[in-house]
Order: C-alpha cells, then sequence, then structure tokens
C-alpha cells in the first residue's frame, strides 16, 4: 500500500502529493492531535495549537495574507507524514525532500501559489520565536530568549483537541 487513509477517508499518497486529495479538514483534525516535541513538553501541546498562535503572530505583525496562511499551514505536511523533530529530521535527506513537495503542494492548494522565498523566510522566523516560547513555558529548559521578540503571549495550556480544531478551521476561513 502507498497510501495513508486520512479521517475523511481519502487515500493519500504523502510521497506524490495529490492537491484535489489535500483536505483542510483532515489537516485540522490531524495537527489538532499531534503533540509537538514528540510529547516530551510538559503537557499536550498540538501541532494545531502551535500553528494557531504562529498565524496569530503574523496577524499581530500586520502580515500580508500569504503570511498568515503559511504560519497556520506551515505544519500541514506533519498532518500527512508526522512530526519529527529538527534533529532526526536533519538526518532525513529523503523525507526532507518529502515533506518541501508535500508543503509546496498544501500552500499552492490553499494559497493560489507557492511562498516566496521571502515569504517563507517570515513564517520560519515566527515558527522559530514560537519554539523559543514554547520552549520557555513547557521544557525545563530554554531555547534562546528570542520569545521575547514575540508581539502575542500563546496560551500553552492543554487543549481539547476538537476545540483547536475548530479554531484552526476558524482562523482558516477568516483568513482565506
Amino acid at each position: 500500500m502507498s497510501y495513508i487513509t486520512t479521517v475523511s477517508g481519502r487515500h493519500f499518497d504523502p510521497a506524490k502529493p495529490d492537491k484535489a486529495l489535500i483536505d483542510i479538514f483532515d489537516i485540522a483534525h490531524s495537527l489538532s492531535l499531534l503533540c509537538r516535541a514528540n510529547g516530551h513538553f510538559r503537557s499536550f501541546y498540538s501541532v494545531a495549537q502551535h500553528s494557531i498562535a504562529c498565524a496569530l503572530e503574523a496577524e499581530a505583525r500586520g502580515e500580508t495574507r500569504e503570511v498568515i496562511l503559511g504560519c497556520l499551514l506551515h505544519d500541514a505536511s506533519e498532518a500527512y507524514l508526522s512530526d519529527v523533530t529538527r534533529p532526526v529530521k536533519a538526518l532525513l535527506p529523503r523525507y526532507i525532500e518529502i515533506e518541501s513537495k508535500l508543503q509546496d503542494a498544501v500552500w499552492e492548494k490553499f494559497i493560489g501559489r507557492p511562498l516566496t522565498d521571502e515569504e517563507k523566510h517570515r513564517v520560519f522566523e515566527i515558527d522559530d520565536l514560537m519554539l523559543s516560547y514554547e520552549f520557555h513555558m513547557l521544557m525545563p529548559e530554554e531555547l534562546g530568549s528570542e520569545y521575547r521578540l514575540l508581539k502575542t503571549a500563546p496560551d500553552c495550556a492543554p487543549r481539547d483537541p476538537g476545540a483547536a480544531e475548530s479554531e484552526f478551521i476558524s482562523l482558516f476561513r477568516r483568513s482565506a
């Protein structure tokens, strides 16, 4: 079998992404159930919560619709692959290739075009600041103090996955 079955019943091959099969509800559902940091945070904090926090930070910074959606969807490929931590991902060049192709397909589907290099830079700058904040709030050690550059102060409390899924969809609709 060369596909996964999504919660909506679609058969999706993450290595050969078909944009017609990429579904925002599948993404929101899956990310609401995936825990950041492979579950090593002090409490459950989902990839959906992280993505929402990144998009709200982009809004607070007055970013464009493309960057806001880019932030909300920057981990969407994980809904079809997995959340692989950065140190491990660096050792998996084929995974990085598949993830990049899939992520670009997600952005093209929902933004209408690939993100520019500058837009990607802004998205991943916010992603890195948010990671610093999450370590500050949810880990026994700091990962730098860059989180102080955030304009928002995301709530890192555990949330019901259904509530995170609904907020993800709501923010998507508002930004699309």
